[in-house]
C-alpha cells in the first residue's frame, strides 16, 4: 500500500523543490519592498542572493536577515540605471555567491505624472531604471549562467500597468509595458542556452512606493472595493510566485507573465 507523506515531509518535499536549483540569485531593488521579500523568500528555501539597491543601509538589512537562514547574502550600493557598472557588479556578485543562476529586477520607480506634466528628467530615470536596466543586466547574465548550468532564469516585475493604462502613470506604463516586450525577447535568446525568461505583473503592493499614493484620503478604500479579493496585497505575496518561476517547478514555464493582483484585472480595466 502506498503511503500518504504527513504535512511536515510534504512541506519539505515543496520546499526542496522551489529550492532547485540551489544557484546564486541576484536581486535588484532588494533592500525594501518587492525586491527585500523575494531575497528572504530565496533565502527560506535555501538559495543564496545578491542584493542590489542604492540604499546602503536597506541592503545590508535585507542580506543579514538572508543570513538568518543560514545562506549566503551579498549586498552591494548599484544604481541600474548605470550602465556602466553593471558588468563589474554581476561579477562581483557572482564571485561572492559561488555561482549566479537566477536574477530578478525588482528596482523600479513610480515615474507618477501625466503627459500633461512630464519632463526629459522623470521620462529617462524612469525607463532607464524599470526597462532598460533589466535589459543591460541580462546581457551580463550569460556567462554566469552558462557555468551555473541547467535551471537558470530570469524573473523580471512588469505591473498591471503593463496591461493597462493609467493616466497618471505615462512614464510608468511605458516602461512596465516595455519590460513585458523585453522579457518576451529575451526568452526566445535565452532559451537557445536552455534558460528560462518570465514577469510578474503585480497589482496594488504595501511597499514604500506606493505609501504616497495611500495617504491620499480614500484611494486605497477604493482600490480594495474594486479588487476581488478585497485588499491589498503584501510584497510577499509577490515574493512567492516570484520564487516559483525561479524553481525547477517552472522547468517549461518561459516567456509568460504571471499576473498577480488579486483578481482585479479580470473583472475590470484599472
Amino acid at each position: 500500500m502506498t503511503s500518504i507523506p504527513d504535512a511536515p515531509s510534504a512541506a519539505r518535499s515543496s520546499s526542496n523543490h522551489l529550492g532547485s536549483p540551489g544557484t546564486g540569485v541576484l536581486v535588484t531593488g532588494g533592500g525594501s519592498g518587492i525586491g527585500r521579500a523575494t531575497a528572504l523568500a530565496l533565502a527560506e528555501v535555501g538559495r543564496p542572493v545578491a542584493i542590489w539597491d542604492i540604499d546602503a543601509a536597506g541592503a545590508e538589512e535585507t542580506a543579514a536577515r538572508c543570513r538568518a537562514f543560514g545562506v549566503t547574502a551579498h549586498a552591494a550600493v548599484v544604481d541600474v540605471a548605470d550602465s556602466s557598472v553593471i558588468g563589474s557588479a554581476v561579477t562581483a556578485a557572482a564571485d561572492a555567491l559561488g555561482s549566479l543562476g537566477g536574477f530578478v529586477h525588482a528596482a523600479g520607480v513610480s515615474g507618477a505624472g501625466t503627459v500633461d506634466d512630464i519632463d526629459d528628467v522623470v521620462w529617462d530615470e524612469t525607463l532607464n531604471i524599470n526597462l532598460r536596466a533589466a535589459a543591460m543586466i541580462c546581457r551580463h547574465l550569460l556567462v554566469p549562467f552558462r557555468e551555473a548550468g541547467p535551471g537558470s532564469a530570469v524573473v523580471l516585475i512588469s505591473s498591471i500597468e503593463g496591461l493597462f493604462g493609467s493616466v497618471m502613470l505615462t512614464a510608468y506604463c511605458a516602461s512596465k509595458g516595455g519590460v513585458l516586450g523585453v522579457m518576451r525577447s529575451l526568452a526566445q535568446r535565452f532559451a537557445m542556452e536552455g534558460f528560462r525568461v518570465n514577469a510578474v505583473c503585480p497589482g496594488a503592493v504595501a511597499t514604500p512606493m506606493l505609501e504616497p499614493a495611500f495617504a491620499i484620503p480614500g484611494f486605497r478604500e477604493q482600490l480594495e472595493e474594486r479588487t476581488p479579493l478585497q485588499r491589498i496585497s503584501t510584497p510577499d505575496e509577490i515574493a512567492r510566485p516570484i520564487r516559483f518561476l525561479l524553481s525547477s517547478e517552472a522547468s517549461f514555464v518561459t516567456g509568460a507573465h504571471l499576473t498577480v493582483d488579486g483578481g482585479l484585472t479580470a473583472v475590470t480595466a484599472i
